[in-house]
């Protein structure tokens, strides 16, 4: 059974039983404000999330579904969570990676159906047009595409070497490397023009 969340018309998924506890003491904690703070984050981070993961190089659609799988994940942990942002980004990102690295082809016949995340399918090339960077990050190697799309998100260089488990010299010498990248990239944009 779900509720819709009257601030946006999604539905969201009933508090499994284990969440009513709260980590302090074992109180149970109000149902609603659980679901109230997860709204929020969700409301906060979705669509960031989203290009959060097509800055690494997925696809629009793709993008959608792991952020859909990864904040269900969230909010069945939302209690455990000390820091639910950086978690979320982690949890997105190893599932991208995980897709990259798979064998398997996902071929489809059909536009995906319209979501809250993608609503018009058929709008995804256009949109991807608007974003002139798109083009530099997929020709990134994945690391620096990865800690370069974790930097636009906000995060410090011992934030990302913390969640990617490397050093922060190897995430801010990736980060050289990617904006090197960049201003070659946008320096050849400008003689063309």
């Amino acid at each position: 059974m779900s509720d819709q969340d009257p601030l946006d018309g999604t539905d969201l998924p009933s508090a499994p039983a284990a969440r009513r506890r709260d980590l302090e003491g074992g109180r149970a904690a109000p149902l609603r404000q659980v679901e109230k703070e997860f709204s929020a984050f969700y409301r906060e981070n979705t669509r960031q999330l989203v290009g959060f993961l097509i800055n690494q190089g997925a696809a629009v659609s793709a993008a959608a579904d792991i952020v859909q799988d990864t904040m269900l994940k969230a909010y069945e942990h939302w209690n455990h969570l000390r820091e639910p942002r950086a978690w979320a980004h982690t949890v997105a990102s190893r599932e991208l990676a995980r897709r990259i690295a798979s064998v398997e082809e996902n071929p489809v016949e059909q536009i995906p159906e319209p979501t809250s995340l993608l609503s018009d399918p058929d709008a995804i090339a256009e949109w991807e047009d608007r974003y002139d960077l798109l083009p530099l990050l997929r020709s990134l190697p994945p690391r620096q595409r990865q800690v370069l799309a974790w930097t636009l998100d906000g995060f410090t260089p011992g934030d990302i070497a913390a969640q990617l488990r490397i050093t922060s010299e190897a995430v801010r010498s990736n980060l050289r490397k990617a904006r090197r990248a960049a201003a070659a990239y946008l320096k050849a944009r400008e003689g063309e023009e």
